[in-house]
């Protein structure tokens, strides 16, 4: 036992020693959550910029462009007669939308001769155009079911029979989990483990790749043949600090007031199983390259697309089956998926058994491949070790 404590005590040392490892292992999660939340922190996107073009500059055209000036989603740039060379502007302004009313707008209106309004979406970013189009279409119906009833009313129509007439029938829209679109409680959980998973892999890639780099693990395999009895003397440093860190990233809930349960039983669960799936992979690959550098690299491999490839943003339905069978083996992947499960639908541990099953095998698999994996090196390593005395 106090071989074991004292390799434990030297383990921690050797974390502590690497300045690189201790500022991405702590600095990342709080620097990448605080930088992450405010940049989301306005919760949703307003004030895009948009272009009217007013060929008719009639006074119902006005009223219209009073209704868009009010919509916080947008913000009009500049009303003008004429186009202009947008070509040439649009380097410079990059208007999200361009409206257009023709001349003859509200004659034609007013004739019921249905007028075109034109409207130019700028596709370059796909949110700020699907977030501009929606609230360019509330408004331009709400304006024209407006003009609809003021045309019955001028007809001699009561004020509540043109509302009778003009709707066939209404709609009511009930938002559900973050109903108020909030882009910090959307983005921000998804983001936080990801960064947890990319840290805990680079640290991970260290543990066992920096020992074979300055000869650390023949003075390990010269305490022990034994694969397992390593690999909790790695694990102990870092299944200490963790929790640590996980409770640290979780204040980000309440710092930025996002709306979803996170301390409970489930959530518990697939956060120890990210965890454990991420350190196993990590020691996985630590084992099998040694060298840090390139262990490191190859992590980054799976890690980088990690997030976009979980269908936290992007529906993995959309994606082709070769794609989303692969993505089933990144832990990140099981854990966001239960995570919106527990956190936002307030499912329990019978909810994300699909999510706790496929992170049991990820863990079993990558721990019962490190166990080979670093009996081998022993064995190969005592050996060598045995040929040098002889000699």
């Amino acid at each position: 036992m106090k071989k074991f404590l004292k390799l434990v005590q030297i383990e921690f040392k050797r974390i502590f020693s690497n300045d690189v490892l201790l500022a991405i292992f702590f600095g990342a999660p709080i620097l990448y959550g605080f930088l992450f939340g405010y940049v989301y922190q306005q919760a949703k996107v307003v004030d895009l910029p948009i272009l009217i073009i007013d060929q008719d500059q009639s006074p119902m055209t006005d009223k219209i462009i009073d209704a868009f000036q009010d919509n916080e989603t947008l913000w009009v740039t500049d009303v003008r007669s004429t186009a202009g060379n947008l070509v040439d502007e649009m380097p410079f302004q990059e208007y999200t939308a361009v409206i257009t009313f023709p001349s003859d707008f509200e004659a034609k209106a007013l004739q019921k001769r249905r007028p075109e309004v034109r409207v130019d979406l700028n596709m370059v970013n796909i949110l700020n155009a699907n977030t501009a189009s929606k609230s360019i279409q509330e408004v331009l119906m709400t304006m024209n079911a407006g003009i609809e009833i003021e045309g019955l009313k001028k007809q001699g129509m009561h004020p509540d029979q043109a509302m009778t007439s003009y709707e066939s029938f209404k709609i009511n829209f009930n938002k559900l989990y973050n109903s108020t679109g909030n882009y910090v409680t959307f983005m921000l959980p998804g983001l936080l483990g990801g960064i947890m998973q990319q840290i805990i892999f680079l640290a991970m890639a260290l543990v066992f790749s920096r020992d074979f780099e300055d000869g650390y693990f023949k003075t390990l395999v010269g305490q022990t043949n034994s694969s397992l009895y390593l690999i909790i003397v790695k694990a102990i440093p870092f299944l200490l600090m963790l929790p640590i860190l996980w409770l640290g990233v979780s204040l980000f809930f309440n710092y930025f007031q996002i709306d979803g349960d996170i301390y409970n039983q489930p959530m518990f669960v697939l956060v120890a199983l990210l965890t454990l799936a991420s350190m196993f992979i990590g020691m996985l690959f630590s084992i099998a390259i040694p060298s840090q550098l390139k262990a490191t690299e190859l992590l980054m491999v799976i890690s980088t697309p990690a997030f976009i490839l979980s269908g936290f943003t992007w529906p993995s339905i959309a994606f082709p089956p070769l794609i989303t069978n692969l993505a089933q083996f990144i832990p990140l992947t099981q854990f966001l998926e239960g995570f919106r499960k527990v956190a936002f639908y307030g499912g329990d541990m019978s909810s994300i058994s699909k999510e706790v099953n496929m992170l049991v095998i990820i863990c079993v698999v990558c721990f019962v491949l490190m166990l080979l994996l670093l009996q081998l090196k022993i064995y190969l390593t005592r050996k060598k070790l045995k040929k040098q005395q002889a000699q």
